[in-house]
């Protein structure tokens, strides 16, 4: 049992020494543009996690629902008691199959698009959440390269999370960390419905 600590301790150790040296060299900090996307559940969870870390760090927030405006989420009840760290809009009419009119869902995403360009290019915001921005990108609401050249431009200490399924291409070329939540498995599959707590 001795033995097996002492090869433990050893091997932890050249790790350490293997994770110090990959370190080392990782002195630079900058404003990250992230994508979350793919077809699992979590790119709107795993943004709103960051959310919640940069207020944590004192950081204003700014956070723009494209698509899910039409419903009240838990995430929206926490960040009202957050009103000096925390600006949260939920701008969206819902998804494209429920509203059915293409026109209005154009007229939605670019006030919406409008408020997201106002948050990065105001200092006090030190983090930007373009939640479900992707969506509106494949319906083709927004002209890709707009978009793509305000977040590219964007202030330089400033993070943008950009969220939804069915990512650019060119969005994740641009992107520093891009992220694809695979579905392995999903209740709604079995029957299961969107429930409080876990979907919104």
């Amino acid at each position: 049992m001795q033995m097996d600590d002492e090869r433990h301790a050893e091997k932890m150790k050249k790790k350490q020494a293997a994770h110090d040296k990959i370190m080392a060299n990782k002195t630079q900090e900058k404003g990250l543009l992230i994508v979350h996307t793919g077809k699992g559940k979590g790119k709107t969870t795993a943004a709103l996690g960051m959310v919640v870390r940069a207020i944590g760090h004192g950081m204003k927030v700014g956070v723009v629902q494209f698509v899910k405006g039409a419903m009240t989420t838990g995430e929206k009840a926490v960040f009202d008691a957050f009103p000096e760290h925390i600006e949260f809009k939920p701008m969206g009419e819902g998804f494209t199959w429920d509203t059915q009119d293409r026109a209005r869902d154009i007229a939605v995403a670019r006030e919406a698009w409008e408020e997201v360009k106002r948050m990065i290019a105001d200092p006090a915001y030190r983090m930007v959440l373009a939640d479900e921005l992707n969506i509106v990108l494949r319906y083709d609401y927004l002209p890709l390269d707009e978009v793509i050249a305000v977040l590219v431009n964007k202030p330089a200490e400033k993070h943008v999370i950009v969220t939804g399924r069915n990512a650019q291409e060119a969005l994740m070329d641009a992107a520093d960390l891009v992220t694809e939540m695979t579905m392995i498995k999903h209740p709604f599959r079995a029957g299961v419905k969107a429930q409080a707590g876990i979907e919104f």
